[in-house]
């Protein structure tokens, strides 16, 4: 071989040596170059996951987060949000103001006692009830969310008639069902359907049944809920005609049974009712709700010529 050959073939083979490491320095930066942006991509995934996870957990929740939901409001009810729950006879004269609470055990024993007799006037057109329904005790030492839950469910019963309404408030203030004002068992839901099953109108009722589980009328509970202090109401149960606060006799403190302490309860109502609106009259019983609808009550959700209860708001 000559010496021009020899040399040639040095320098083919320097020349494939160093082309091989031209290759292997470019695959080595690629490959660093995509370890790198990996990484970088790694981090933003984790970035944005941990900013997504911050947002959410600021994020109101419960009860919190019904105050920003889309109001709903159930059929049956007026004025702004549905707030107005307005039933009796359109052509009743007077309107009666009921504030109640659901946990609330005075407003149960009041319903225990003289609920029939309202819901008798109420049927005779007497006057009409504007209930307005609180959920203070959820605030108190007592704790819980049973009031909104239940007052949630309310509104359920009465988007399907006032008559479901009354009837399911009727059997929640029951003796059979409403609990201590410690015991917060109507945050569940399960307990809140155990006593509309007693209710005809609501048993099996399956939009009813939904309605409750989903929480359809929670935003409208927590509207309901605060107008609490209208007209300077903060307790429970008071009545109230325009803008003059009712007083009921108190039962004489003395040894009694629980029929005995309802049937006083009951006359010392009915007193108050006479002395406030006279005596009752026969005058027909006209459908309970049947002034009650957003179609025939209007979006005021007061007769015309008569005083809006609201106006103090």
């Amino acid at each position: 071989m000559s010496n021009r050959n020899n040399q040639a073939n040095k320098a083919a083979a320097r020349e494939r040596i160093r082309a091989e490491r031209e290759r292997q320095k470019k695959k080595e930066k690629l490959r660093r170059q995509l370890v790198v942006a990996g990484t970088v991509a790694g981090v933003l995934v984790v970035a944005g996951g941990v900013g997504f996870m911050v947002m959410k957990a600021n994020e109101p929740k419960g009860w919190e987060a019904a105050k920003e939901a889309e109001p709903v409001a159930p059929a049956n009810t007026q004025g702004k949000n549905g707030t107005e729950i307005l039933i009796g006879d359109k052509n009743a004269k007077e309107t009666l103001e009921v504030f109640e609470d659901i946990r609330c055990p005075a407003c149960a024993s009041f319903e225990q006692s003289s609920g029939e007799a309202l819901l008798k006037d109420i049927e005779d057109g007497r006057y009409r009830v504007r209930f307005s329904m609180y959920t203070f005790i959820d605030d108190t030492p007592a704790g819980g969310e049973g009031s909104k839950n239940a007052l949630s469910a309310l509104g359920a019963a009465l988007n399907v008639s006032p008559e479901a309404f009354l009837k399911y408030k009727t059997a929640l203030y029951s003796t059979k069902f409403h609990p201590e004002e410690q015991v917060d068992a109507y945050s569940k839901d399960s307990e809140l359907l155990k006593v509309a099953a007693t209710v005809p109108a609501l048993k099996g009722n399956k939009a009813f049944e939904t309605a409750v589980k989903k929480g359809t009328y929670d935003r409208w509970a927590m509207d309901m809920t605060a107008l609490f202090g209208r007209k300077g109401v903060k307790a429970t149960p008071t009545l109230m005609h325009g803008d003059k606060k009712l007083t009921i006799p108190q039962v004489p403190q003395q040894q009694m049974t629980q029929a005995q302490y309802n049937q006083l309860a009951q006359a010392n109502f009915k007193k108050m009712i006479d002395k406030e609106f006279g005596p009752a009259k026969g005058s027909g019983k006209p459908e309970p709700g049947k002034g009650g609808s957003k179609d025939e009550g209007g979006s005021k959700g007061i007769r015309e010529g008569e005083k809006d209860p609201s106006a103090s708001r």
